[in-house]
């Protein structure tokens, strides 16, 4: 009969060398668990057993193998899109006055309609001298040989302006755009109330943002285009002129200049209806845009060094008041309040609403 301690002997030991098999390289066709120290303990060859502590010591003090790396997904994509959207935040800024008035934000509509210069009421604008001179023939055929233009009248102004294509960015766009203004003597009713003056202005321009920063200011418009100004009368009061403008806009924060130089096309000498308008209006105009708490201050200035004759205009438009209208201040002086006034002096006070102001 066998020993039983025998036989347990002899199958620790045999479990012993299957384990040092595979690592001596013979091939495994069973995966057995390592020894514990328990079944080193039951080993009786000091040699064997000795062995046995030592494979054990050295599976609890070798480090578990570090895991396969996750493969990384492919990054390329991802950079160009990132690279994308870095051009499209260099292309417009959320807090940009000029970006918000002429649609350069990359999402913007390509083909839209909005407002251009300010749409306003002014239910009465006073002057300091109207301007009677032109219109001294129309008066002279009324019975009443002594009626005169009232010093205070309404006036309005309607302006907008219609983008015909841009760029996939709206960094380049072409621009038309139309701007009426009139003078309504509404509060005379010796001559009928009537339109005093109106000048119409038709615009095409070419638009785009240059994106330079210079001192902390950016350079974020350029616009060049055609611009035909006329109040659409016959002789003697006809008043009219067609001009190439171009309009630089810097801004830094809440604040924007407006730049705007232009040349006049030459006229006939014989059916120009005013070759001296340049004396009065000059060869530009600047317009200073500052925004606080949701009001808004302009100050626009024009003139000719040469005959020392020009003119200013002050605005402040506040915010809301009812749903979109705005409370709306303006203030002139100097010459060219409207086209039949290039070459009239005045100073003028208006108050009413707006639905926007310049930027």
């Amino acid at each position: 009969m066998t020993n039983p301690l025998s036989r347990h002997r002899s199958a620790t030991l045999l479990a012993a060398m299957l384990g040092i098999v595979p690592a001596l390289g013979a091939p495994a066709f069973a995966r057995t668990p390592p020894p514990g120290i328990g079944d080193c303990a039951a080993i009786t060859s000091d040699r064997e057993r000795l062995a046995c502590y030592d494979r054990v010591s050295a599976n609890v003090a070798a480090p578990a193998p570090d895991p396969e790396p996750e493969r990384a997904a492919m990054t390329a994509p991802a950079a160009s899109a990132s690279a994308s959207a870095s051009s499209d935040t260099e292309a417009s800024d959320p807090t940009s006055l000029i970006d918000a008035a002429w649609g350069f934000a990359p999402d913007s509509e390509r083909y839209t309609i909005a407002f251009h210069r300010p749409n306003y009421l002014q239910f009465a604008r006073y002057s300091s001298r109207p301007n009677n001179a032109p219109f001294q023939t129309l008066f002279a055929t009324t019975q009443d040989p002594d009626v005169e233009l009232n010093s205070t009248e309404a006036r309005f102004q309607i302006s907008f302006k219609a983008r015909l294509w841009a760029t996939d960015n709206r960094r380049f766009g072409i621009w038309a755009a139309y701007t009426q203004q009139s003078q309504w003597q509404v509060y005379n009713d010796e001559v009928s109330r009537p339109f005093r003056e109106n000048n119409y202005m038709p615009e095409l321009m070419a638009s785009f943002r240059p994106d330079v920063e210079f001192g902390g200011f950016h350079w974020r418009l350029f616009n060049f285009g055609y611009t035909h100004q006329s109040n659409g009368r016959a002789d003697p009061i006809s008043r009219s002129w067609d001009r190439l403008i171009a309009e630089f806009g810097i801004e830094r924060g809440n604040f924007a200049l407006l730049i705007r130089p232009w040349y006049r096309f030459a006229e006939d000498e014989g059916e120009d209806d005013n070759p001296d308008i340049l004396d009065y209006y000059g060869y530009g105009d600047i317009t200073a845009i500052y925004k606080w708490h949701g009001h808004s201050f302009s100050l626009m200035g024009r003139g000719n060094l040469e005959t020392d004759k020009g003119a200013a205009q002050f605005s402040w438009t506040t915010p809301p008041l009812l749903g979109p209208l705005r409370g709306y201040v303006q203030a002139f002086t100097g010459y060219g309040d409207s086209l039949i006034d290039y070459d009239w002096k005045q100073n003028a006070i208006g108050i009413g609403v707006t639905l926007n102001d310049q930027l």
